[in-house]
C-alpha cells in the first residue's frame, strides 16, 4: 500500500508581521523629558546648587557690594532704577544680571547631566532601542530649560521681597517671558555640548564656568562706559551684554530695540549652533561595549 507523499509547505505567521517600532520624536521628546524632570525631582542637590548659587551672588551684590557701588553708579543709569538710589538703585540694577546668571548656570546642571548619561552607558542602552536619537539629549535640554526658568523666577522674586520695583509693563513682563525661555533653550542647549564633549564629569563641570564669567565682563554689575578702553570694546560686543540690558531694560519698562534685536539674533546662533554641535558630538560617540 502506498501513499502519497506529505508536502510540508513552510509555517507562516499567521498574524501581521512584526516590524520594529518606528521612532516616535514627539513621544519620545516627551518621555526623555520626564524621566529628567523626575530624576531632577528625587535628586535635588544639583538643582540646590543650581537655584542657591544665583541667590546668594544676588544677596552678596546687594548687601556687601551695594552700597558702595550704588552710590557710584551714573546718572543715565539711576533714570532707570525707577528713582532710587545707593543700595535700592544696585539692587535694580544687579537683579536683571542675576536672572541672566541664574539662566547661564543651569549650563553646568545640564553638562553635568548629560555627562554622567554617557560617561555610565545610559546613552549607550538608549542607542540600542528604538528611540529618537535627539530626543536623548533633547530630554535633558527641555528638563533643565524648565528649571533655570523657574530659577530666574525665584531669583527675581527675591529681588522684589528685598525691595525691587519693576516698572515693566504687562507687554514688557510677556516680553521678558519670551527672551526668558529663549536665552534659556539656547544656553541649556549649549551647556549640552559641553557635556558631550567633557572627557570625564568634572571636566563637563568646569567648562560652562565660562558662562558665568562673561556677565563681570559685561554690563552686568558696572556700567560699560565705567570699563578701560579694550575692556569696553570686548563688553559691548559679547552676548551677554544685551542679553543683561534687555532684561534690564523690559523690567525697566524702557528697553531699547537694538537690544533685543541683538539679544535674538545672538540666542538663536548659539542656540542652532549649539544644537547641530550636540547631535554631531552624539551621533560620533562610539557606544559603551
Amino acid at each position: 500500500m502506498t501513499t502519497a507523499p506529505s508536502t510540508l509547505a513552510p509555517s507562516r505567521p499567521s498574524g501581521p508581521a512584526t516590524t520594529a517600532r518606528r521612532p516616535s520624536t514627539a513621544r519620545d521628546w516627551l518621555t526623555m523629558l520626564r524621566r529628567n524632570l523626575l530624576h531632577i525631582l528625587r535628586y535635588p542637590g544639583l538643582t540646590v546648587f543650581v537655584i542657591g548659587a544665583p541667590v546668594l551672588f544676588l544677596l552678596l551684590s546687594v548687601y556687601v557690594f551695594g552700597g558702595t557701588l550704588g552710590a557710584g553708579l551714573p546718572a543715565d543709569v539711576l533714570a532707570q532704577t525707577g528713582g532710587e538710589t545707593g543700595r535700592a538703585a544696585y539692587l535694580a540694577f544687579v537683579a536683571p544680571t542675576i536672572v541672566v546668571m541664574a539662566i547661564a548656570g543651569a549650563a553646568s546642571g545640564v553638562a553635568i547631566s548629560v555627562s554622567m548619561d554617557v560617561t555610565r552607558g545610559i546613552a549607550s542602552r538608549f542607542r540600542t532601542m528604538p528611540v529618537s536619537r535627539g530626543s536623548i539629549i533633547g530630554g535633558h535640554v527641555l528638563a533643565v530649560t524648565i528649571e533655570a526658568v523657574v530659577t530666574s523666577a525665584v531669583v527675581l522674586g527675591l529681588a522684589v521681597v528685598m525691595g525691587y520695583r519693576p516698572g515693566a509693563s504687562p507687554a514688557d513682563w510677556l516680553a521678558l517671558v519670551g527672551v526668558v525661555v529663549l536665552l534659556s533653550f539656547a544656553i541649556v542647549w549649549l551647556g549640552a555640548a559641553f557635556g558631550l564633549v567633557a572627557k570625564s564629569v568634572e571636566t563637563a563641570s568646569n567648562l560652562p564656568m565660562i558662562l558665568i564669567l562673561l556677565p563681570f565682563l559685561g554690563s552686568g554689575f558696572v556700567p560699560v562706559d565705567s570699563m578701560p578702553g579694550w575692556l569696553a570694546w570686548f563688553a559691548a560686543h559679547q552676548p551677554f551684554t544685551p542679553f543683561i540690558d534687555t532684561v534690564r531694560g523690559l523690567l525697566a519698562g524702557s528697553v531699547q530695540t537694538s537690544d533685543v534685536v541683538a539679544t535674538v539674533i545672538w540666542a538663536v546662533v548659539i542656540g542652532v549652533g549649539s544644537y547641530v554641535w550636540a547631535l554631531a558630538l552624539f551621533r560620533r560617540e562610539r557606544p559603551a561595549s
